[in-house]
């Protein structure tokens, strides 16, 4: 399925739906088109519309075929969403708490010995952490959530295949995990142009700046090099930030667009939320230049055709 096809399939096109968030008025039109599916499952990338978070991932996650696929009794996995602001869930700036809570849930229903959540956010830890919500929600599930504020949580790793970002600081819990599972929220973002499944590995670096005072696509790119790569890549799109990215101003940045992507090709995942968000608000896949840098770096396939691609209308 090439990416036309895709957008074809996924279109946010056809009836319109009128959808009233907080007093302000987004016109939203849903439609999703029945496609000849890429073979039968387990498949490599999947795409869900129409439902909440949980049901959604459910879906999803059987469609990959089964959380016990990626999660192995025992283990310690890290849960690792975007909590990187002190804003509410309605805002979308950072993801959805209940779908962080289920991925909990379901590793530990795989058998996983410990889960652990955190962030190493831009906004005071302990408001991005309370605020958003998932705090509570991965406590109540059971994880552990840690913080991520200072140095000494980090310890230094060398990225031989990377072309700007040679060698970095990375959180520990990353690094002594077993598995972990990138769960970011798809959003606009004024210097990458888009924060997906790639961005969100800035969360798990120590010194941001460095990003952002060198070549800042090729560096989002580069850190997905890290030998200990998410085995998973769960991208939140229940509600998306269309505008003033990443952290947002109010309900009108927002679209409740009421979708999920799952893919282990972190490169295939993010084109695909991509061509997604493009159905909200025009963003040339080839403006979001570090999935292309890290297809270079043979970090996944841009082209949808080369995979297993299962859509579901809830």
């Amino acid at each position: 399925m090439d990416r036309r096809n895709f957008l074809k399939a996924i279109a946010l096109a056809g009836a319109a739906l009128t959808i009233k968030q907080s007093g302000a008025m987004t016109l939203l039109s849903q439609h999703f088109e029945a496609a000849p599916q890429a073979g039968s499952g387990p498949y490599d990338l999947v795409a869900v519309m129409g439902g909440d978070s949980v049901s959604m991932f459910r879906k999803a996650i059987a469609e990959m075929g089964g959380m016990s696929k990626f999660v192995k009794k025992g283990q310690k996995v890290v849960v690792k969403p975007n909590i990187g602001w002190d804003k509410k869930p309605e805002l979308a700036a950072n993801t959805n708490p209940e779908l962080v809570g289920e991925i909990v849930r379901q590793c530990y229903n795989a058998g996983a010995k410990e889960v652990v959540v955190f962030d190493h956010t831009c906004d005071d830890w302990r408001k991005c952490y309370a605020n958003s919500g998932i705090e509570g929600v991965a406590k109540s599930a059971g994880a552990k959530v840690l913080p991520a504020h200072e140095e000494s949580y980090y310890r230094s790793v060398s990225l031989p295949k990377g072309k700007s970002l040679k060698s970095t600081k990375v959180h520990e819990a990353i690094l002594d995990s077993d598995v972990w599972i990138n769960v970011p929220v798809l959003k606009n973002h004024g210097g990458a142009k888009m924060s997906i499944s790639m961005k969100n590995h800035m969360g798990i670096v120590w010194d941001r700046g460095y990003f952002h005072s060198h070549d800042l696509q090729q560096c989002i790119a580069d850190i997905c090099t890290l030998d200990k790569a998410a085995v998973l890549n769960v991208v939140d799109a229940y509600r998306l930030m269309k505008t003033n990215g990443p952290r947002g101003k109010s309900d009108a940045d927002v679209v409740l667009s009421k979708g999920l992507f799952i893919s282990q090709d972190i490169v295939a995942v993010d084109t695909a939320a991509t061509s997604f968000f493009n159905q909200v608000r025009k963003m040339p896949l080839e403006s979001v230049e570090h999935i292309a840098k890290a297809q270079e770096l043979n970090l996944g396939t841009m082209s949808l055709d080369k995979l297993r691609v299962k859509k579901i209308k809830m």
